[in-house]
């Protein structure tokens, strides 16, 4: 395409890097065809306006809305300075969109706000009603002054209708409301969408103008949406098929008529089986049979069947599984228990199935649907009429509904039954849940990828391919992919040959001596800082503490449940100083390193997932969907981990001027260990150029290695440090 191509228009800077305008024709002449693309880029290929701008181009033509989604927090941010720029281009109408409970002004939930929004609306309406009347009746009154005796008939009638609407709204006034929901119908709103729309506005900053004003943002902003030519969302908003249906009548357009680029898209397989999967509580069903037997309703007792059945059953199955100290053992996180047989439904079922008695398990379930539908609806009447507080939820229509899709649904394939045990903290109680967990995230992608005009997945790690199509159920897509732009000569790239971390190894003297030496060297010879990732928490405080006891330099620390944006600033304040942290934390994606914040980094062993039930579960889903006796492990745990590793490694070099090394720390990786190791060698899994780049190294010579490199480049303020 030409220097003049129609999407230049919405290029906000003078040249697109290297790549980029070859990336952006090829987007653009897929989105007109409605393909899909699989868009994979290192740092500097310019990923989001590859995409966003020939999607812009392509809606601008076709009347369509773009929608970006990510669930980085940060790309939540760049992608906001992206579309600021390009609005000082080429206008567009753009919004950010966050859910409810992050805009609410009295935090309230979801039920709660639709009555409150319902009842909100009763009483305007009915003002509004009331002043109509008031207008005509002073109208009829002046007309039968007049000696119109028809008119004051109609104004008899007009009086009787004021008064009914007189006590409506004593009635009305006695329910709950929302004021801030009463400004937007009451109020001049124009001043807000024009402010709105005069550049791109953060979540933030509608929170704080629309309480300024006394208005509810949220709301508004639904009313905004329609027709807008880009929408920045989380993943939920899409991934959510109710939430997806109710986003896109807000925003005006059927699902064809959308373009959907999906950032960090490698994120997308976890958070579809997220999204798909299913779970309630034992506290659930506590509250439902308290519920039940509130009412005197004759069809409690069928419903009580059910639910108390299955509720006895799930403390069953998980009692049975506790051994000697294993209560007590369990923490506050959920612990799960394998419940999934082989040939023969799950123990729970089976428990269940035993303990059932009654006049039929579908008929009971019926009676507890229909009964907790119209428990449901008298806890929104009771809220709506003032005479709750808040918006009850029904504990009943959530049981029954989890349990008939148990029942139904639990053999399904790509379904995996579990049961999970907790302490709560505040009480010491021991309690548990049962899941419906998703194997298959096409069950949810593949719907949504049929249903829109065309889609981007773009991330700096979705190779393989043929991977991602399958896993995603996307259907011949477009793919590309670009390496790193930056000088090649300005970073190294190690496999160093320190023995495999295998689990079984990892306490082996021997081999923590040698791992710990090698990471001392690599972090002593770093000019500036080191970003260390290992394959657990756990790891990297061992390693953290043996590098305490010899290295002059600051250790930082990532531990768990911990915020780590202090943390990171610390890190990144210092100079020469050392950060340790899990392959699988927050800083191993999504957080940048730039300039002098990281120099090198070291990927510290293969960082595969706990090898849990529901990963072999997913391990056979894989082999049954796309059958190949390896074809779980390949996709379910060595690709996903290998990109969990490809990720940490962008963390440096994040422009043309940074200077780094890149380091993983096990054989596993190099190329000469492949055939001794077999299936355990992940060097293969790397994409073609990146193996490429990857250099093998003996542990003891990679100081060596390292001293030439950064002194080739003068990384050294004063003297290097002794090899």
């Amino acid at each position: 395409m030409s220097e003049t191509a129609g999407y230049m228009r919405f290029f906000p800077y003078d040249q697109p890097y290297e790549n980029q305008r070859e990336a952006m024709d090829r987007i653009h002449n897929a989105l007109t065809r409605g393909q899909n693309v699989l868009f994979e880029g290192a740092c500097g290929t310019g990923k989001t306006l590859s995409s966003l701008v020939p999607a812009l181009e392509v809606a601008r033509e076709q009347d369509k809305t773009v929608v970006i989604t990510t669930n980085v927090h940060q790309q939540m941010r760049q992608f906001v300075a992206e579309a600021r720029a390009i609005t000082r281009e080429e206008r567009i109408r753009a919004v950010v969109f966050k859910g409810k409970s992050s805009m609410c002004h009295i935090d309230v939930g979801y039920e709660e706000c639709q009555a409150l929004r319902d009842n909100t609306r009763a009483v305007v309406d009915t003002e509004d009603d009331k002043r109509q009347l008031e207008r005509r009746q002073r109208e009829l009154l002046a007309e039968s002054q007049d000696g119109d005796g028809g008119a004051a008939d109609a104004r008899s009638a007009v009086m009787d209708e004021l008064e009914n609407l007189d006590e409506r709204l004593e009635e009305l006034e006695e329910q709950n409301v929302c004021d801030y929901y009463r400004n937007n119908l009451t109020e001049e709103t124009d001043d807000f969408f024009g402010w709105l729309f005069e550049d791109v506005r953060t979540p933030e900053e509608i929170y704080e103008y629309a309480d300024s004003q006394q208005l509810c943002g949220y709301e508004l902003l639904k009313e905004g949406l329609e027709g807008v030519d880009l929408v920045v969302c989380n993943y939920h908003h899409l991934l959510d098929s109710t939430i997806r249906q109710q986003f896109f009548r807000w925003l005006g357009r059927d699902p064809e008529d959308v373009i959907v680029v999906f950032d960090e898209a490698h994120n997308v397989e976890d958070a579809a089986r997220e999204h798909a999967t299913r779970t309630c509580s034992e506290r659930t069903f506590d509250s439902a049979l308290d519920e039940l037997a509130d009412t005197d309703d004759p069809r409690a007792e069928d419903a009580g069947n059910a639910l108390s059945a299955f509720h006895r059953a799930l403390v069953e199955t998980y009692e049975g599984t506790f051994g000697f100290g294993d209560r007590e053992a369990i923490g506050e996180n959920w612990t799960d228990i394998s419940i999934a047989n082989e040939n023969r439904r799950d123990d729970l079922t089976l428990e269940f199935l035993q303990r059932y008695s009654g006049r039929g398990i579908d008929d009971d379930l019926e009676a507890a649907m229909e009964l907790g539908q119209e428990l449901d609806e008298q806890y929104e009447e009771a809220y709506r009429e003032g005479e709750t507080a808040t918006r009850t939820e029904c504990q009943t229509l959530q049981a029954a509904a989890f349990v008939s899709a148990w029942l139904d649904e639990g053999t399904a394939e790509g379904l995996y039954p579990v049961v999970a045990v907790t302490r709560d903290a505040g009480t010491d109680e021991v309690y548990g849940r049962a899941e419906l967990y998703s194997c298959l995230p096409r069950q949810v992608t593949g719907r949504l990828f049929e249903e829109v005009s065309s889609t981007v997945l773009m991330s700096a790690t979705l190779q393989p391919f043929d991977v991602t199509e399958s896993v995603l159920g996307l259907e011949e897509p477009i793919t590309m992919a670009y390496g790193l732009q930056f000088p090649e000569d300005r970073r190294r790239t190690y496999a160093v040959e320190t023995p495999p971390l295998f689990a079984s190894d990892r306490d082996d003297p021997d081999v923590q001596e040698t791992v710990t030496e090698t990471i001392h060297d690599a972090v002593r010879i770093t000019p500036g800082n080191t970003l260390a990732f290992f394959p657990n928490y756990g790891e990297a405080e061992r390693y953290a503490d043996r590098l305490e006891r010899r290295s002059e330099k600051t250790v930082y620390l990532d531990e768990p449940g911990t915020p780590v944006e202090e943390l990171r600033q610390r890190f990144v304040a210092d100079d020469g100083a050392v950060l340790c942290t899990s392959l699988w934390g927050t800083l191993a994606e999504g957080v940048s390193f730039d300039g002098d914040d990281a120099t090198t980094v070291l990927g510290v062993g293969v960082p595969y997932p706990h090898l849990d039930d529901r990963a072999e579960a997913v391990q056979e889903a894989y082999d049954a969907a796309f059958e190949g006796t390896e074809t779980g492990w390949r996709y379910a745990v060595e690709i996903p981990t290998v990109r969990k590793t490809r990720q940490a490694l962008g963390r440096v070099i994040r422009s043309p001027e940074d200077v780094g090394v890149r380091a993983l720390l096990d054989r596993r990786y190099s190329r000469s260990a492949k055939p001794d190791l077999g299936r355990y060698s992940v060097n293969s899994t790397f994409p073609h150029e990146e193996r490429e780049e990857l250099l093998d190294i003996d542990p003891e010579k990679l100081k060596f290695a390292m001293l030439n490199f950064y002194g080739d480049h003068d990384a050294y303020d004063g003297d290097p440090p002794a090899p």
